[in-house]
């Protein structure tokens, strides 16, 4: 086994935690100060205790409003030179600020340079003010005047200027990028207000030339509607950026002369919002949320015209300047931890996952459509086991008949009981396909299986995996015969975590002519079942419906117990689905390391599950699903549901040869 060094881990409630920079996690945060206009050492008082707030809860980076040092609407007092003076002495402050509370921030201030004023962004750390980005647009409609006061970005005629009393020069420009010095991947650029707001903001140039962070000093005044529109520009511009985007807009203290300024704050990664602020509040608005640097670093690698955009010669015209990390920044913050989903799959919130469901069972519905309209089939057939994989995939056949006006005769649904059936499954199997009115009949597989492991010397009461498997073929031998026999083609019932963990019967249950829930994980699907359940209320088909999703999970392929239940469950032996489906989306959607997964893994399921359980669980996935790529490499046609997909011919390509030893020797060291 390699050695690797050891690392350090902290304890936070209990639980074991390694550093959030260690795995790329890095916490930011957006701030709106109750400023008071044109009173800069104020100002320079109240951002210097938010600065220290934001420490306190180990932010390592904070961004301030556009002008929030002397406030955004102070009108023709930009021309006074008192409050230019005032501005450089109240940055030299701020910064010293920065060195006691460890911590990087953005402020915004208006600076005199060559006799103009331009509207920055500076950039304080370890004590100095590490650069100054100039606005680049100015708005200047409506109620905005800015080139009565600024000049623009494009115009500044030098790069670097000396700030009053700091003795030493300090970087100016449109062309820098921050990144701290032993970290490098944690890298940020900055924009300021209207630069959102235009055809290519200044972030789409930062982004590919490596900035994963966006920050955005804002005081955008306040409107009905503005908000919506407000906040689904933060949220795009972080998903074309591949970003984690912060937005700092000014809010109490600024003139209300003609308009109102409302302090949103937004913090969004990747077209997901984080976290966003209360509007309105007097006393000023202060948000975090954990940037995954490291997740954004996949999403960029798996992207090729985005990394293209980046080496047209425009990566290379860009300034590094270093920023200083914070060194308690390794804790994972307790309330932040706790939007950690455990079903990565399946949103929390109640309207977001009757979506969820609904466009999961759109797509399947109109695939199946599709290879219907294709092969002019008029029959098909499923094995219906009473479980949740083949309830779903006869819902789903059902509607696409439904769809396409098909007779739901056509639909030839089969219990194929073995010596593993419950009483259970077996009346549930039965009753939904009478309450569907499909057509129905039960063939036993008993006598064929007895059969076959006689003809091969099986012994009897041997219940090993020739056992099992023989089962499994068997029922897809007679499905294969029956779609023959009619004119149609068998609807498989796997589903993408089964895919994963290879729990399927080669060239058995593994194999069909359409999977319509290849790309539907286990937990997902017992939602949309128990949604349609819910819709359906009050109908007959319901309580069987609602009956199906509470079944245990189980292929049912050794005999049950003495009181006739369900005595093989399928969780038991590999492991929890909602842990597995958690290890697949970030194992294959976010090529998350094992040592993630489980940091990730413990703080999301703190309390249902110990830290060594899931370990245990997350070396059953891996070596499964390194083991079992053979039968993905196999795996029929289906419907890609989410980004996290194992089709061969889609998102995932692996040899069924990979060994999965480098990710196992991770998780003991």
């Amino acid at each position: 086994m390699r050695s690797r060094p050891p690392r350090e881990r902290v304890f936070i409630g209990g639980v074991s935690k390694e550093s959030c920079i260690d795995f790329g996690l890095v916490k930011i945060a957006a701030a709106s100060p109750a400023l008071r206009l044109a009173n800069v050492p104020a100002n320079v008082c109240e951002i210097g205790a938010m600065m220290n707030r934001a420490a306190a809860q180990h932010a390592a980076i904070v961004a301030f409003p556009e002008l929030s040092l002397t406030g955004y609407s102070c009108g023709d007092l930009f021309f006074q030179t008192e409050l230019l003076r005032e501005s450089e002495q109240g940055l030299r402050a701020l910064a010293k600020i920065t060195a006691a509370a460890d911590i990087t921030a953005i402020v915004g201030a208006p600076l005199l340079i060559r006799q103009r004023v331009y509207n920055c962004a500076v950039v304080l750390g370890g004590g100095m003010i590490l650069g100054v980005v100039p606005k680049s647009h100015l708005p200047n409609t409506r109620e905005f005047y800015e080139r009565r006061w600024f000049a623009p970005a494009g115009e500044l005629p030098v790069s670097e200027i000396e700030i009053a009393d700091c003795g030493y020069a300090v970087p100016v420009g449109t062309d820098l990028i921050f990144e701290n010095k032993y970290f490098r991947e944690c890298a940020f650029g900055a924009e300021i207000c209207e630069d959102l707001w235009v055809a290519e903001p200044p972030s789409g140039k930062l982004a590919p030339a490596g900035a994963p962070l966006i920050f955005n000093l804002s005081a955008s005044s306040e409107v009905v509607g503005k908000t919506r529109f407000r906040r689904a520009l933060v949220e795009t511009q972080s998903a074309r950026c591949i970003a984690a985007y912060v937005y700092a807009g000014a809010g109490a203290g600024e003139s209300s002369t003609d308009v109102v300024y409302a302090g949103e704050c937004f913090i969004a990664q990747n077209g997901e919002m984080l976290a966003a602020s209360e509007k309105f509040s007097r006393e000023g608005a202060l948000i975090f949320a954990q940037a995954d640097i490291g997740l954004l670093a996949h999403r960029r690698r798996t992207n090729a015209e985005f990394l293209a955009s980046g080496t047209r010669g425009e990566a290379s015209a860009f300034r590094r300047v270093h920023f200083p990390l914070p060194s308690s920044h390794t804790e994972f913050d307790a309330e932040i931890s706790g939007k950690i989903s455990r079903t990565p799959f399946v949103p929390a919130e109640p309207e977001l996952e009757r979506e969820c469901c609904r466009e999961a069972f759109e797509i399947q519905v109109a695939g199946l459509m599709r290879r219907l309209e294709h092969t002019k089939a008029k029959n098909v057939v499923l094995g219906v086991s009473g479980g949740l994989d083949s309830t779903l995939a006869i819902l789903v056949a059902k509607e696409a008949f439904a769809r396409l006006g098909l007779d739901p005769a056509g639909i030839r649904g089969y219990s194929l009981p073995g010596p593993g059936t419950s009483a259970r499954t077996r009346r549930n199997a039965l009753d939904l396909m009478e309450r569907l009115g499909i057509s129905a009949e039960e063939i036993s597989v008993v006598p064929a299986v007895e059969q076959h492991l006689a003809d091969i010397g099986h012994p009897k009461d041997v219940f090993d995996a020739a056992y099992e498997n023989a089962q499994a073929r068997e029922r897809t031998q007679i499905l294969m015969d029956l779609a023959n026999g009619c004119g149609g083609f068998v609807v498989g019932t796997g589903d993408l975590s089964e895919a994963a963990l290879g729990w399927c019967t080669f060239n058995g249950d593994q194999m069909s002519m359409y999977h319509v829930n290849v790309g539907v994980p286990k937990t997902l699907i017992r939602r949309i079942i128990s949604r349609i359940a819910e819709d359906r209320r009050g109908e007959e088909i319901a309580s069987t419906l609602a009956d199906i999703a509470a079944t245990p999970i189980s292929p049912e392929l050794t005999p049950p117990d003495a009181q006739g239940k369900i005595a093989q469950k399928t969780e038991d032996i590999v492991g929890p689905y909602e842990l597995h489906d958690f290890f697949l989306y970030h194992f294959c959607g976010n090529a998350f390391t094992p040592r993630k997964i489980l940091f990730l893994a413990e703080n999301a399921f703190a309390g249902t599950y110990d830290a060594e359980t899931i370990r245990k669980w997350l070396k059953v996935f891996l070596r499964r699903f390194f083991s079992q790529q053979f039968k993905r490499s196999a795996c029929p046609d289906g419907p890609k549901v989410f980004d996290v997909g194992l089709s061969p011919r889609g998102d995932w390509r692996m040899p069924s040869d990979a060994e999965a030893a480098m990710w196992l020797d991770e998780l003991d060291d």
